[in-house]
């Protein structure tokens, strides 16, 4: 932050929604792939860009985007979007005298490897549905905050939920139930407990396996059991068992956020004057609908942890 005649300046710049697609080639003719969309944020000393007009201390945005595919070509070896946004955010912050801190944000295309007759094929890919996310802050002397995350993630279950016991008053219609769809969108962030470089592991694709893993645990604590499932009472509920499961299984994660609309499927009754039923309701036919929609979030963190 700068002091200029009584006024506080916070700057930043960057590049945002540059697209990158790189393919790996293995020696056994295996192919793998990943597209990501990159934004990238640098806190730099440029600050006669802002009060002279004098652009000398400023890294142009067009050279962060061709620095992205750069630093693509570079990666020989399959790496994770979370270690692609540390090599970019190391460089930035290493290159460039004038930058304090990078941050860079990553967005991954879920393109899921097909599978043909029971194989996986070598090099074809289908699109999926949710989104692996990523953030990474990097500063010259090596700091380095790191979170992951999911987005765009849709469940639902047609059982084994219910609400009851909440507050009622004159604008209260909503009936009480032990039976109801429970359907949401989830979209988690959760910060790794690593604060510096060097403190980073070096598994190839931890990153990668890790985000797969933490899916399962959120989807595992959802939906319970194959065949017997477990009952929810909420969504609050649920969400705190998901975030609570996902700390006790990981102890490199600080704390984890978790956002969850609660997405309506109402129950259809159909009368008429002439016919008093011509649909009745027994837990079969919904309407499915998401606005308006409940919205529900919370973070849960290790006592300890910056949140």
């Amino acid at each position: 932050m700068a002091e200029l005649s009584g006024l506080k300046l916070e700057q930043r710049h960057g590049k945002s929604r540059v697209r990158v697609a790189r393919v790996w080639r293995d020696r056994d003719g295996k192919h793998h792939f990943a597209e990501w969309s990159v934004n990238i944020s640098l806190i730099s000393d440029c600050l006669p860009a802002y009060v002279s007009g004098e652009n000398s201390d400023i890294v142009a945005t067009d050279t962060m985007k061709n620095t992205v595919y750069a630093k693509a070509k570079e990666c020989s070896e399959q790496l994770s979007a979370e270690d692609f946004a540390i090599v970019l955010a190391k460089h930035f912050t290493s290159f460039y005298q004038q930058v304090t801190a990078a941050i860079v944000n990553i967005v991954e295309k879920p393109w899921e490897r097909i599978g043909i007759k029971g194989q996986q094929h070598e090099h074809g890919f289908k699109l999926g549905s949710e989104r692996h996310t990523t953030e990474v802050m990097v500063d010259k002397s090596g700091t380095l905050r790191l979170t992951s995350g999911v987005e765009g993630l849709s469940i639902l279950k047609t059982t084994k939920s219910g609400f009851e016991g909440f507050i009622r008053d004159q604008y209260t219609m909503l009936p009480e139930t032990r039976e109801r769809m429970m359907a949401t969108e989830v979209t988690a962030s959760w910060r790794y407990s690593f604060e510096s470089l060097s403190s980073l592991p070096l598994k190839p694709l931890y990153f990668t396996e890790r985000y797969m893993d933490v899916k399962e645990v959120l989807l595992n604590t959802f939906f319970g059991p194959s065949k017997e499932g477990v009952y929810s009472p909420s969504v609050q509920a649920t969400l705190y068992e998901m975030a609570k499961a996902v700390l006790g299984r990981f102890p490199d994660i600080s704390f984890i956020q978790l956002k969850m609309p609660n997405l309506h499927f109402l129950p259809v009754n159909l009368p008429s004057k002439d016919k008093p039923v011509i649909v009745k309701f027994a837990d079969d036919v919904f309407l499915p609908t998401d606005e308006p929609h409940g919205t529900i979030q919370a973070t849960l963190g290790r006592l300890r942890s910056k949140m």
